[in-house]
């Protein structure tokens, strides 16, 4: 019984647009480096240029170095220190429904 259920679940039908493939640590630090280079271009003038660079450098390593959490962290903190909100690609946005209409008493 187990089996069948096991092999049902594994070929049952996904569908398009249901199946979101989260985004591993490591992308997660190659994402987050690449928002601090941009941050760190259009944020040249900012007064903690230096320290976000040095958390940069400081959060590749981590993350080159199978640290990945650590590094994130790292990575976030250079943005902050930026004035940059993090991006996060698994952050769920909330759906509105365009065509519902609240009825009023």
């Amino acid at each position: 019984m187990g089996v069948l259920l096991g092999m049902s679940l594994i070929t049952g039908p996904v569908e398009a647009g249901e199946a979101k493939v989260a985004t591993t640590r490591t992308e997660r630090c190659t994402n987050l480096s690449r928002q601090v280079d941009e941050a760190l271009e259009t944020h040249a003038a900012a007064t903690q240029v230096t320290a976000a660079k040095a958390l940069q450098r400081k959060g590749n390593r981590f993350c080159a170095n199978k640290k990945q959490a650590q590094g994130i962290r790292m990575l976030a903190n250079a943005l902050k220190l930026l004035g940059v909100t993090p991006i996060d690609p698994d952050a769920v946005t909330p759906k509105t429904d365009l065509h519902s209409k609240e009825k009023k008493p």
